[in-house]
């Protein structure tokens, strides 16, 4: 079963309206090489029309809105979600290339669960206190001689309020997750939104909208479709908008804060990632390749969190190699609507030829690949799982990411040298030291400059807590109440006693 062949609209106030250009996007099915879709490629007027849209509704309705009202209108769309996950699986499957099978079990449920979480949270945001803080004095001249007395005091309070419209802009490796992650906290803090899919993946973007269109005033959900030149840096540019967050590479992260200076916008970025996998000499050596088969090549390893980086130590590094060759060679890669699927394509012919570059220039740079590293030759966009042997600590394959299904492989020779190559790149956003020694295990969360740590295990997330990145991996945090807080600005009221 495929998705049906169709041309889309976008929404904007609550309605499905065309774009008012001319340009439309072939949407590829990256298993097949195949047209699924077509989408407007949005342009700036749409962007002003959306921005507008969100503006009155955040206006008229929405900033005024109880926590209770958005937190039923949050419930009500989780149960959407959660009612239409085959669907929703099965698109972004076929969009994105990613297996079924995990995809409906392992990303739908933790969507849908994002949106309950922020339904919860929409009732607890707080201010820290309420008091008094200050005894006023005032002073007047009374025929020509200054008097004073003093007044009662003041009572300070915190207002927690919503920033306006959020222009959020979502990635094409998790384009339903990573929107859901952006929405359901602007929502639920009482923001409208204006979301822009991947130029290459809008179409569980364009479903949720569907769902979402009975469910939340006009205005207050928008989607647009098109490329990031006019449609995303458009929305960074617009003044009508107050907030960005955006998923993304340095490179884009980069240009949309500068952009975003221009009007002073709040920024919130979630950038690349190349993380660390360090493994000890008295690590589980079987359970260290199943959470690499899983962290390293699942979504054919299009993931900043993805375990790329495996550090080991100097007994176990010959082993580990030993067990992961084979283990990662065996992974089922085929069609992703078959139920045994372990890795499926890339996302596009693009990503394959981005990938396919890496490989090749650490070839040439004296690298082993010890499995894969090649093209698979069918219609699509397939790239063997591969395990590389790099020339050194600093070589292009290891410090930059590669965002494919691509591992590398170092031997380590004490905690010290383990730990320098683990924070010796630009990115910050995951990483995880496998040992049975905790006081091993605790020192190195400490030390490693990564916004997410894992001990004995990579991968798993959950919404009760942050993730973001440090360093070039960007500011800011999904998930948790510290993400609801970002959508968020704080009022100090002082009232006179008086």
């Amino acid at each position: 079963m495929s998705t049906t062949l169709r041309r889309h609209d976008i929404f904007i106030g609550g309605e499905w309206t065309p774009g008012t250009g001319d340009g439309v996007q072939e949407i590829i099915n990256p298993a097949t090489g195949k047209v699924i879709a077509h989408v407007p490629k949005g342009t700036e007027k749409d962007v002003d029309r959306a921005v507008t849209a969100a503006r009155k509704a955040f206006d008229d309705v929405w900033s005024d809105s109880t926590p209770r009202d958005r937190s039923e209108r949050l419930l009500k769309l989780a149960e959407a979600i959660e009612a239409g996950g085959d669907e929703l699986a099965r698109i972004e499957s076929e969009n994105v290339g990613k297996p079924l099978a995990p995809t409906r079990s392992e990303e739908i449920p933790p969507i849908v669960d994002c949106f309950r979480f922020f339904a919860g949270a929409a009732r607890l945001l707080e201010g820290r206190a309420t008091g008094e803080y200050m005894q006023g004095f005032t002073s007047m001249l009374l025929e020509g001689r200054a008097t004073g007395e003093y007044m009662q005091g003041f009572t300070s309070m915190l207002r927690r309020e919503p920033i306006g419209v959020v222009g959020s802009i979502a990635p094409w490796n998790y384009p339903l997750m990573m929107a859901a992650w952006k929405i359901a906290p602007a929502l639920a803090a009482g923001n409208s939104v204006v979301l822009k899919p991947s130029e290459w993946t809008p179409l569980t973007a364009l479903k949720l909208a569907e769902l979402a269109a009975d469910i939340f005033p006009p205005g207050v959900f928008n989607v647009i479709t098109g490329d990031g030149e006019p449609v995303g840096a458009g929305i960074v540019r617009h003044p009508g908008v107050s907030m960005v967050s955006l998923t993304g590479d340095v490179a884009t992260g980069k240009e949309v804060a500068r952009a975003a200076a221009s009007t002073l916008k709040r920024v919130h970025l979630e950038l690349g990632g190349k993380a660390p996998v360090v493994v000890f000499d008295d690590a589980d050596l079987e359970k260290v390749v199943e959470w690499i088969k899983i962290g390293g090549y699942f979504n054919a390893g299009q993931d900043c969190t993805a375990a790329t980086r495996v550090i080991a130590g100097p007994k176990i590094h010959e082993k580990l190699l030993g067990d992961l060759v084979p283990a990662v060679s065996g992974l089922k890669v085929g069609d992703p609507m078959s139920e045994d699927t372990e890795m499926g394509p890339l996302v596009s012919e693009e990503q394959l030829t981005r990938v396919s570059g890496f490989v090749d220039r650490a070839r040439k740079s004296g690298a082993e690949v010890l499995t894969g590293g090649a093209r698979i030759k069918k219609p699509g966009s397939w790239y063997e799982p591969t395990v590389v042997v790099p020339a050194g600590p600093d070589a292009e394959i290891v410090t930059r990411e590669v965002f494919g299904p691509v591992v590398t492989v170092q031997r380590f020779t004490d905690e010290g040298q383990a730990l320098a190559w683990a924070n010796g790149v630009d990115y910050g956003l995951a990483a995880s030291v496998w040992t049975r020694d905790i006081g091993r295990a605790l020192r190195m969360a400490r030390k490693l400059q990564f916004g997410t740590v894992w001990i004995n295990t990579h991968i798993p997330l959950v919404n009760e807590m942050p993730h973001g990145g440090y360093k070039q991996s960007g500011y800011g945090k999904d998930m948790s109440i510290y993400s609801l807080e970002e959508y968020t600005q704080i009022k100090h009221v002082m009232a006179s006693l008086d």
